[in-house]
């Protein structure tokens, strides 16, 4: 449990200007005396005379407690009221919420009763001085200060109702200002919605006051009737009501304010009779006639608001002011407060309709709610019955209920989670007011109420759980029904519901909603069945116990031992916590369960967790709930093995190694010491474990193990507590011992995540490591001293250097990990306050800041950073720079502090951030001045983009708001944005050119760089979209002719003399990133540094024309750039600047989005081919700049800016009989490309909503212009609109049932839609009729089709519905009668959502109805086409949804027979024959057939006659010639023979011999046919794996055979290999080639060559390469001895280990990682070595280099021969369980190490092995070579590096090295020394001397390196690391062996 930290109210000393307070304190003067008066006046004069807040309310207190002691004898009259007057004036000059209002108000409060008077008049006197005249600023404080006296102070609620009359007129003339002001703040966002605040809380004031005052309104109206004034005030005040309610420009919350003080002043001034509620109808009515009643003043002001052209929120936030102001907590008290309840509901459901904004839509959901709360409290109220028209009106089944659920069932999935939440509460709310109106409830004589009784709820849980379980919105309705009635209730008419939601938990979006419905099922079954005991004996207990676990715990066990792990991660986070809290006995169960041998335990299919894998789970939430304790002994809670555990912490899956992880770290006690064992289980799972490439495993062991070193932690404290109090001597022992294993494992802890930093290591364990040790430096520090554990003593200098040296990682995240931790280690082991090693840093960032290589600069930017805020650095660094300067020849005199005082470490922070800033800006300014004359030579030398970069880091990483050198500063900032601008004019002319990508020829040649550099004299920027018309060519053949004079060859400071080769690509990435940089530091400049007013000339840094500036600036790139990067990243820029804008406090600042946004929509409507902006690009950067400009605005405002420019941007895209020409289409395209980035702009959220329908409407319509970019633009449009309505897509398939909505949803939701689609579509269909034999397409036929097909009909969607799906369907079957196929196919599939289930039968009988009986001349075959893909799609999709047969009767199978001619010969159109088969096969193939068994059977007789007839049968042997639709048809054809052969041939009585049928399959000439007769084998093969089907005879497999042998289809001979692979398995296959039968050899020889020659198709490769694998196994396994022999057997092992390289396709390689675990056991095990010692090692190797694959399920395939290998071989530490990779390769070499020993081929082996730690020899070779590289080389701008980044060379090296240094002793056992003995001697010596020229020549090459090489060459660097430590630890086995 967390515990929140309460939030206290800010106190506030009293402020009054001087001349009051001096009055003041005069006036309490007193000269001493006793009297309690002057006590009083004494303590006051010192509260006011004092400054500490917390004092005066010290005082205040005091003087509360003597003024209620005083006597009234004995007070002194003027000074007893100068004390009341002085706490009166001080109350009412305290601002809002400060606690020392709330001490006076209590002090006033505590005044004897005499003296009450005195002090309400006192009170009523200042706050009447308050109200007298107050200015405009004064307002919001005199609204809280009357606020203040109602809340909770009698004596001010008294004061109030006295001064009525002037707290009226004074919020009367507040409102009034408010209103004047709101028309003058256009613009000014900022100024708006603090204008709102004020307007709300005077809205809010004035209801508080009315509510509190009713008696005095009433009576003074009633004594008054002759004197206007209170009528006045009271009429002004409804006017300014009524003027906010029906002005848009306020928003909601005020709004809805005001509607509830309308209904609140008409209650006060009518009473609470009839009239009320005739008024109030009469006002939502927006009629006039029922006012009759109301006082004239009333009257005339109620009128305004019933005008026919009020606004459509009134009406709602009436209906919300009557729910809220009006009482229903009694009966009714007429028969107008009836009809107003039940006109509320109608009244919302029409808006509901018409409203657009989805803050309007809550607006509805909340006050419906409201509504049926109201209804409920009527219902309730005892004492009288219910008026039967409203009980009518309210039950279950009324047409009320029934429109308020189609509104739930529209609204249950609405993007904003209010208004779900609503909706789910007004569900609950219909079900209890259909339960109060029912008769058992109303009448006592009637049985208690019971819901399976009741027709209505039982319908309608049955109609939600018939819902598809992909609708959100059905589990809380459910929910509702298991809370109001019992889970009982849903589990008798669902039984299967509990693993029906276990099922869903796999997908993240439905795991919550599924989990909480889960949670109320169980908690309320077990309170049923517990009460349904009673009072039971423990056997009846465990009895219904059982019953439980049997519905609830089963269930899931099967579901985590049996599904995927992805499927069951949420089932850990979300379901079993709940399951264990709500039964904490169950774990005993669950343990019992998964220990037993029942089928449930078994491991599971591949990629699930097994019965080891949910242990772990469900003991990791025991634990972590606090049901299972941790144990000292061998036990986990005396449940668990420790083997166990230790197994599972290293096991082959990732969440199960986590679950393990979790049960070790995660405790329900936060200062539960951490046991010895637990600390040794975290050594045995860390190592293995941190290279885990997967990021959400990083984060869970992270995660965990702050967990577990946050225990350790807590306990820390405990156990050093308990040493200081313990007394017992053995219990301090013990806790001594505890901290001092603390102490080893933090230390171990260190060391070995330091460890692993080295060169080279790979990107995840580097990560990991500096997570954990930034933990530990944040939650024990590295300190020295005499800390409890003092880890900075386990940190060597050596350490701290790679952690430095991981500063130059690619890999930003490692860079900022690297340098946090950097901060945290001891200064002495980073060693950076040596002079000479700052210095050395400082020179390497800044060489890196001008490197070449983009990501050099940002190792810089860190590495200046890391140097500013070294600790005890501050002083040095300043001089290293000059030193850096001077060695450079460059001036600079770094910026100088007071030599007065001593500079403090926020000083120093500054002036070496300052100088740092000088320093990069001087150098910066020279290189602009020189890239002006060769912007080529600064691409090659000096690229721009890395100064500005390390500029802006140094300015992030600064506080601008504490700067003292003011004047410096604002120097820099000027210089730096004329710097800016000076580079952007350098590079803009490449990225505002046309084609900013392909301007300069991508050529790495040296001799094209004079080309390079003609072309940068050429370029001129290309501003205007005429480039179609007159684009620039360049002349080519004068070129060459100056190459050899203007080649560029610019020196590196760095080398000395090493020559850059200038390529199109450095150009192109210097300007763009330059571009990127520059807005990047005009951004940060913008957002963080202070604004200087014209009239500030002390603070401040930055002007208002220098931000003004920027932003002009800002939006000429944007607009003008054409480079994506350029105006992407300008975007991020301007974007700062533009929030910066709103909030800075400058007017004119303030205004200036406003004015840029309507500047540049004027020139979009404007624009032609001719403008500046570019038309092609997707408007380049202008949607970029609107969006950035639109997104400033605040959430909270009315969104005025947004509303604008959507109206106008959609005026321009909705196409115009005007505009048809490309010059008038310009301005279209660019509304369209800018409506699709605001589409998708998730930070205007849903304030686009109301502008959806539009879009849609002008992305259909864009699709009719004959303009190409028009048509292209509104495709994108359509598409962003698509996703933004139906949601990201939530899997691959396009047409999945999560991405859909119901009709009555989406046309709720954009009802402007419905008219125009259905209008659209009936166009659209009447173009598609295909009578004229001319295709006619529409061009919108396709987007409408694609939208409809999304939707589906609503449950509650009938005949009558307004907006029913039912009129579109003729218009859709009509679709499908187009001559274009994809039109049929998509109308087929749009039809399919719009019929329901329960109409599928009587659609599918009307459309085969349409189809011809006989052959007829003039058959338009595409209609036929159509109806049957229309048949299809219907029959596939109530096969998927009804899981029931169609009913009887239904006609389908009679229409079909009648129509048997079209699937025969009779019918010339192959395609319509196809459709129709498919139609066959759809009710024939399944063994659940959709019809009943005689009308199936008599289907299956017909087929099979047209089969038999067939072309597949009896082929045409003169027909060649190809027809259309052929393939199409005989696949369709294929289909219904395999039916009838394979799959079920008893089900089809009098077909031929299977065998016979599926030979014609395979003999097929068309592979299509062929491939899905074999795919289909295969899947049948694999599906009956226990018994041999009957259709598999001999002739058959001798067929596949031969097939094998002559298939030239490559993927059909890839399934026959397969097929064959399979067959293997269970029997010893017989080749035959033709007549000749093959020996086993002879077969294995033409597989291989087959799988040599199969590179082509990976396909195949991986088919052959498996199944001569699998026949060479055998083959070992026939004759172990003789294998050897068959020469074959090396080219396969070559071929297996060529299928290993990195090179190869990852399908390749899984292939040969199944291979090589295949043949574990046989080859790689086995003592015989049947397959010679080189061979066997080259197989080790090759499976060696598999598990340090890059790709994961390579690693994890690979790690899946630790199971196959014999027991007796593992060492003890490893079980034959599923390992991770890691483990399997430590595993692997130590068994591979022990097979040498026992083969005796020790000595051989430990040469081979060293071999492989020395590497190729040709990678040794290119290192001696490598000395120093050639000019000539070729210097890439982005370096690739290896490819593999999970592999470690050195941690692979050192693993090896281990492992033969533990062989070296097997070697040297004694023997006879002989010929091989000599041989030996020999290899060792070649190897050393090998070995010897590799190490030095390595250490030549690192010698050569420049300084500091880990920077600066960073690869080459860690590649020649490598080849040392091969070389040198080579070395020391061969001395060894020597």
């Amino acid at each position: 449990m967390v515990v929140k930290r309460k939030t206290t109210a800010k106190v506030e000393a009293v402020v009054l200007d001087e001349e009051k307070l001096h009055t003041l304190i005069v006036s309490l003067s007193v000269d001493g005396g006793e009297d309690g008066v002057r006590q009083v006046a004494q303590t006051l004069q010192s509260c006011l005379e004092l400054s500490e807040p917390m004092q005066q309310i010290q005082l205040v207190k005091k003087a509360g407690s003597q003024l209620e002691a005083l006597s009234e004898e004995k007070s002194d009259g003027a000074l007893l009221q100068a004390c009341l007057h002085a706490l009166s004036l001080v109350y009412t000059t305290l601002q809002a919420k400060n606690p020392l209002r709330r001490v006076i108000a209590s002090a006033l409060s505590s005044a004897p009763a005499w003296l009450q008077e005195h002090t309400l008049s006192s009170l009523s006197a200042c706050l009447s001085d308050c109200l007298s005249n107050p200015t405009p600023e004064q307002y919001p404080h005199i609204v809280d200060t009357v606020a203040a006296c109602l809340d909770g102070f009698p004596l001010g609620e008294r004061c109030i109702n006295k001064l009525l009359s002037e707290v009226l007129q004074f919020l009367h003339k507040g409102l009034s200002e408010y209103l004047h002001q709101n028309s003058g703040l256009t613009g000014r966002h900022i100024a708006q919605a603090q204008l709102m605040q004020s307007c709300l809380a005077a809205v809010k004031t004035s209801v508080l006051v009315i509510q509190r005052s009713q008696q005095t309104i009433s009576a003074g109206l009633c004594a008054q009737r002759n004197c206007c004034e209170p009528e006045d005030t009271l009429s002004s005040l409804l006017g300014r009501y009524v003027h906010i309610l029906t002005n848009e420009e306020f928003v909601q919350s005020v709004q809805s304010t005001a509607a509830m003080a309308v209904v609140l002043l008409i209650r006060s001034v009518m009473g609470c009779g009839d009239e009320v509620a005739a008024v109030v109808c009469s006002l939502l009515r927006s009629s006039a006639l029922g006012l009759d009643s109301a006082p004239q003043w009333l009257q005339r002001q109620c009128e305004r608001l019933c005008t026919s052209g009020r606004p459509a929120g009134v009406s709602l936030y009436l209906c919300h002011g009557a729910l809220a102001m009006l009482s229903w907590k009694a009966a009714l008290p007429g028969p107008q407060w009836e009809q107003l309840l039940l006109l509320v509901p109608n009244t919302l459901l029409d808006l509901d309709v018409s409203i657009k904004e989805s803050s309007t839509a809550m607006v509805v959901a909340r006050v419906l709610t409201l509504w049926s709360s109201a209804a409920l409290d009527c219902l309730q109220a005892g004492g009288q019955p219910c008026p039967p028209r409203l009980q009518q009106s309210l039950s279950g089944g009324s047409e009320l209920q029934r429109h308020l659920l189609e509104h739930i069932y529209s609204h249950w999935e609405h993007p904003l989670d209010g208004v779900r939440h609503q909706t789910r509460s007004l569900f609950r709310n219909l079900l209890l007011l259909n339960q109060h109106t029912s008769p058992s409830v109303s009448d006592p004589t009637e049985d208690p109420y019971d819901p399976t009784e009741d027709p209505y709820v039982t319908g309608l849980t049955r109609s939600l759980l018939g819902l598809e379980w992909h609708m959100r919105g059905k589990y809380g309705s459910l929910g509702c029904l298991v809370e109001l009635y019992g889970a009982g209730h849903l589990l008798d008419i669902q039984p299967q519901l509990p693993s029906c939601l276990l099922g869903l938990m796999g997908d993240q979006t439905l795991a919550p909603y599924a989990s909480d419905l889960l949670e109320r099922l169980f908690v309320s079954h077990k309170a049923q069945l517990a009460s349904e005991a009673g009072a039971a004996d423990e056997t009846a207990t465990r009895d219904w116990m059982e019953r439980w676990h049997q519905t609830w715990v089963i269930p899931l066990l099967q579901v985590l031992c049996r599904a995927r792990l992805d499927q069951t991660t949420y089932i850990l986070d979300y379901f079993l916590p709940k399951l264990l809290r709500c039964s904490p006995s169950s774990l005993e169960h669950m343990v019992q369960a998964l220990q037993d041998t029942t089928p449930l335990c078994c491991t599971g299919p591949s990629g699930s967790r097994g019965a080891l894998g949910a242990l772990m789970t469900c003991l990791r939430a025991a634990r972590a709930q606090g049901v299972v304790p941790s144990s000292k002994e061998g036990l986990w809670g005396g449940l668990v093995p420790l083997s166990l555990l230790r197994q599972a912490l290293v096991h082959k899956h990732d969440q199960v190694r986590m679950d393990a992880l979790g049960l070790v770290c995660e405790s329900h006690r936060s200062t539960e010491a951490v046991t010895s064992q637990e600390m040794d289980l975290i050594r045995h799972f860390l190592p293995p474990n941190l290279n885990s490439q997967a990021p959400g495993v990083r984060q869970q062991t992270v995660s965990l193990l702050r967990k577990l070193l946050c225990r350790m932690k807590d306990s820390t404290l405990l156990l050093q507590k308990r040493l200081i109090q313990e007394r017992d001597e053995e219990q301090r022992e013990g806790d001594q011992h505890t901290l001092h294993l603390y102490k080893e494992f933090l230390g171990w802890l260190c060391v070995k995540l330091l460890e692993v930093l080295l060169p080279g290591s790979s990107f995840s364990k580097s990560l990991m490591s500096l997570h954990l040790l930034c933990l530990l430096g944040e939650l024990f520090t590295f300190s020295t001293g005499p800390d409890v554990f003092a880890l900075g003593e386990a940190v060597t200098s050596a350490h701290a250097q790679n952690v430095l040296y991981c500063v130059a990682s690619n890999f930003l995240e490692v860079k900022q990990l690297a340098s946090t931790l950097l901060r945290q280690l001891p200064p002495s082991a980073v060693g950076l306050q040596v002079p000479e090693r700052t210095r050395g840093v400082l020179q390497a960032a800044l060489d890196l800041s001008t490197s070449t290589k983009p990501f050099d600069s940002v190792t810089a930017s860190y590495l200046l950073n890391l140097l500013l805020h070294q600790p005890d650095l501050g002083p040095d660094l300043c001089p290293a720079l000059l030193h850096c300067a001077q060695e450079r020849g460059l001036e600079f005199r770094p910026p100088s502090s007071s030599p007065a005082t001593q500079p403090s470490e926020a000083a120093i922070l500054e002036l070496n951030a300052l100088a740092v800033v000088q320093f990069l800006l001087h150098r910066l300014q020279s290189e602009v001045v020189r890239s002006k004359s060769s912007l080529l030579q600064a691409a090659a030398s000096y690229p721009l983009y890395g100064r500005v970069h390390c500029i802006t880091a140094v300015l992030q990483n600064l506080n601008t708001e504490i700067l003292s050198q003011t004047e410096q500063w604002r120097c820099v900032v000027s210089e730096l944005v004329a710097v800016c601008y000076s580079m952007s004019d350098v590079v803009s002319p490449v990225v505002q050119s046309s084609s900013p990508e392909g301007l300069i020829p991508m050529d790495t040649g040296s001799e094209t760089s004079a080309g390079l550099q003609r072309i940068l004299q050429e370029i001129q920027p290309r501003d205007t979209n005429d480039f179609f018309t007159s684009a620039r060519e360049l002349d080519t053949h004068c070129v060459n002719d100056h190459t050899q004079t203007q080649t560029i060859h610019t020196a590196s400071p760095n080398t000395g003399g090493e020559g850059y080769r200038v390529t199109a690509q450095m150009v192109l990435v210097c300007c763009w990133r330059s571009m990127k940089e520059v807005a990047m530091l005009l951004g940060q400049l913008c957002q963080s540094l202070p604004l200087r007013c014209i009239d500030d000339t002390n603070s401040g840094l930055i002007t208002e024309e220098q931000v003004e500036g920027v932003g002009l600036y800002f939006r000429q790139q944007l607009l003008q750039s054409r480079h994506r990067g350029a105006f992407e990243l300008a975007y991020v820029g301007f974007v700062r600047l533009t929030d910066m804008l709103c909030r800075s406090g400058s007017p004119a600042l303030q205004q200036l989005p406003a004015r840029w946004l309507s500047e540049v929509l004027e020139e979009v409507k404007s624009s032609d081919p001719s403008s500046k902006l570019c038309a092609t690009r997707r408007s380049a950067g202008i949607p970029f700049y609107i969006q950035a400009l639109l997104s400033s605005e605040p959430k909270s405002s009315s969104c005025c800016l947004l509303k604008m420019t959507m109206r106008e941007l959609i005026a321009l895209a909705v196409p115009s009989a005007n505009r048809t020409t490309g010059s008038s289409t310009v301005p279209q395209v660019h509304a369209l490309n800018i409506l699709r980035a605001l589409y998708r702009d998730t930070r205007l959220g849903e304030n686009v909503i109301p502008f959806v329908s539009d879009g849609m409407q002008a992305a259909v319509l864009g699709f009719t212009s004959p303009v190409w970019a028009v048509r292209n633009s509104s495709t994108l449009l359509f598409s962003t609109l698509i996703t933004r309505i139906f949601g990201v897509k939530k899997g691959k398939d396009e047409h999945s049932k999560k991405n859909r909505m119901t009709g009555r949803e989406f046309f709720t939701r954009f009802p402007a839609l419905y008219p125009f689609l259905l209008n659209q579509l009936e166009g659209a269909a009447a173009t598609v009729e295909s009578d004229s034999g001319q295709v006619k397409l529409h061009p919108s036929l396709f987007l409408l089709l694609l939208v409809l097909s999304r939707l589906y009909p609503s449950p509650m969607d009938g005949s009558s519905s307004p907006l029913g799906l039912a009129p579109f369907m003729p218009f859709i079957i009509r679709c499908g009668h187009s001559a274009v196929y994809r039109t049929r196919e998509m109308a087929a599939r749009a039809l399919v959502p719009f019929v329901l289930v329960t109409q599928v039968p009587s659609t599918v009988h009307a459309l085969l109805q349409e189809l011809p009986a006989r052959p007829e001349p003039g058959i338009q075959h595409n209609h036929i086409h159509g109806t049957l893909l229309q048949v299809l799609f219907l029959l596939r999709s109530f096969q998927t949804d009804s899981h029931r047969p169609l009913p009887a009767g239904s006609g389908i199978t009679e229409g079909l027979c009648r129509r048997m001619w079209l699937a025969s010969r009779q019918n010339p159109c192959e395609v319509t024959r196809g459709a129709f088969l498919d139609v066959l096969v759809c009710l024939c193939e399944p063994k659940i057939s959709l019809l009943d068994d005689s009308e199936v059977g008599a289907l299956r007789q017909e087929a099979l006659s047209v089969l038999m007839a067939s072309e597949l049968v009896a082929p045409e042997s003169s027909s060649s010639t190809p027809v259309l639709g052929r393939t199409r048809y005989l696949l369709s054809l294929a289909r219904v023979a395999f039916s009838a052969s394979v799959e079920i041939p008893e089900l089809w009585e009098g077909s031929r011999p299977a065998s016979r049928l599926l030979w014609r399959l395979l003999q097929c000439p068309q592979y299509e046919v062929r491939e899905l007769a074999l795919e289909g084998v295969l899947r049948r093969l694999q599906e009956e794996e226990e018994r041999r089907p009957e259709w598999l005879d001999e002739a058959t497999l001798l067929n596949l055979t031969g097939l094998a042998l002559h298939e030239t289809h490559p993927q059909c001979l890839a399934k026959v290999l397969t097929v064959l692979r399979v067959l293997s398995f269970s029997r010893v296959l017989e080749w035959r080639d033709g007549t000749e039968v093959l020996s086993r050899e002879e077969a294995l020889l033409r597989l291989l060559a087959l799988a040599q020659d199969s590179a082509h198709s990976v396909e195949l490769h991986c088919a052959a390469l498996t199944l001569v694998s699998q026949l060479v196994v055998q083959l070992v396994n026939s004759n172990p001895q003789g294998a050897s022999a068959v020469a074959c057997l090396a080219e396969w092992a070559t071929l297996v280990c060529s299928s290993c390289g990195e090179e190869q396709p990852v399908e390749v390689k899984l292939a040969a990682a199944e291979v090589l675990v295949s043949c574990t056991a046989t080859v790689l095990t086995s003592t015989h070595l049947p397959l010679g010692l080189s061979t066997s090692l080259s197989l080790w190797r090759s499976l060696f280099m598999l598990l340090q694959d890059e790709d994961q399920d390579v690693r994890d395939s690979a790690s899946d021969f630790i199971p196959n290998v014999p027991a007796p071989l593992l060492s003890t530490d490893v079980t034959g369980a599923a390992v991770c990779p890691p483990v399997a390769l430590d595993s692997g070499v130590g068994l591979l190490c022990r097979l040498l020993e026992l083969r005796g081929q020790a000595a051989a082996g430990v040469l081979a092995l060293t071999e492989w730690l020395l590497g190729d020899k040709e990678a040794g070779e290119e290192a001696v070579a490598d000395d120093a590289p050639g000019l000539d080389e070729e210097d890439f701008l982005f370096e690739k590096g290896d490819l593999n980044l999970w592999a470690e060379p050195v941690q692979w090296v050192k693993l090896l090295h281990g492992h033969i240094g533990a062989l070296v002793p097997a070697h040297e056992q004694p023997g006879a020394p002989g010929v091989a003995g000599l041989d030996q001697v020999r290899r060792i010596s070649a190897l050393a001397t090998r070995a010897r020229a590799q190490a030095l020549g390595s250490q030549r090459a690192l010698d050569s390196l420049p300084v500091l090489p880990q920077f600066s060459s960073t690869m080459e660097h860690a590649r020649l690391v490598l080849q040392h430590l091969r070389a040198t630890l080579a070395l020391d086995v061969l001395e060894r062996l020597r």
